[in-house]
């Protein structure tokens, strides 16, 4: 890849503490970020995802820390960060993040402008009628008509939509490198959904960011990546680019949650489901973490945890089914349905 090397988290671990136990959160997750390109994180709830990018910004809970690895970012490693005062030379201004929820991701007491106008302020240095003329000029840039108007009303004013549009306006407002999308469609119906990726879509060409997409809608994932890192148990599992994830995937997983799409089913037939419950991270985990709900799981996924083996340049899967000595195993007729259907 040519494009320049941005962020590169390698071997991170995060611990949370909880009533004197500790969850391992994150277990050796690495990721390269690129300038330019849209990643996307995809993953069941309680995977890691939200956890493992929010340390990209010192955004993690009181009770968790990372324990290990490292989060290289403009040659300084990130992950040492120990004061707010660090953490807000990164946060708005290089690193930004769309949080799920806009109800709750802004203040029902302030009016919209005045929210967008404090981004400006904390992060640009700009006060005053200049930030506000630059926080109605965001406003518009999202697409919200009568700004002008519009900055005086309240979050209760705004629809949904216009909510999530909001809240992209603050974390852009200061032209950061990286826009973090934590689930970014969640809680809004499809055409919405279809306007609000558009417009991160259009505002990462304007603004030449870089997009990562939290995710748990592969829909999603096959319309807006370049590339794509499925997670589960804390770890990243596989990555590689959408091509290679949606037609050419390796792990149980992938398989699972690609046999889970929709448009795949069968008309009067029953989805299929991933069966089971994810681990556990009070404890340890033996193995491949995804072995206890794998019908197809080899002996030595419930023993040792696989390392990450590499089938392209761009594509690596931890799965020892790639392991020369592991039996042939075919990838599952959806897989092969999948990539018939290119």
């Amino acid at each position: 890849m040519d494009r320049e090397l941005l962020l590169s988290a390698k071997d991170i671990e995060i611990e949370f503490t909880l009533r004197g136990k500790v969850l391992k959160a994150i277990r050796k997750c690495s990721l390269d970020v690129y300038e330019g390109e849209t990643i996307a994180i995809v993953g069941e709830s309680g995977s890691g995802k939200s956890v493992f990018t929010k340390s990209f910004l010192g955004m993690l809970d009181a009770n968790g820390s990372i324990t290990g690895g490292s989060i290289t970012y403009g040659g300084v490693d990130i992950s040492k960060y120990k004061t707010e005062k660090e953490w807000m030379g990164i946060r708005g201004r290089k690193i930004s993040m769309v949080m799920q929820d806009p109800m709750t991701s802004l203040n029902p007491l302030k009016k919209i402008g005045k929210q967008i106008q404090e981004s400006i302020e904390i992060n640009q240095g700009i006060k005053g009628e200049e930030a506000r003329k630059k926080a109605i000029e965001m406003m518009e840039m999202v697409g919200i008509t009568d700004a002008e108007r519009r900055a005086n009303q309240y979050p209760h004013e705004f629809s949904g939509g216009m909510r999530q549009r909001v809240v992209i306006a603050i974390a852009t407002a200061c032209h950061p490198q990286i826009l973090i999308c934590d689930e970014p469609t969640t809680a809004l119906d499809v055409t919405i959904q279809a306007q609000i990726l558009e417009l991160i879509r259009n505002l990462q060409k304007e603004l030449n960011m870089t997009v990562i997409y939290i995710t748990h809608d592969l829909g999603v994932v096959a319309n807006v990546a370049d590339r794509v890192a499925v997670m589960y148990a804390g770890q990243i599992v596989e990555y590689g680019t959408v091509e290679e994830i949606f037609y050419d995937a390796w792990h149980p997983y992938t398989w699972a949650l690609l046999s889970s799409l929709p448009q795949l089913g069968v008309k009067g037939e029953e989805l299929p489901t991933i069966e089971g419950t994810p681990p556990n991270l009070f404890n340890e985990v033996k193995g491949d973490a995804f072995a206890p709900r794998n019908k197809r799981a080899l002996e030595i996924d419930f023993e040792k945890e696989p390392p990450l083996f590499e089938i392209t340049e761009s594509h690596k899967v931890k799965s020892w089914y790639l392991d020369p000595r592991a039996p042939k195993i075919e990838q599952p007729e959806i897989i092969q349905k999948l990539r018939r259907t290119k």
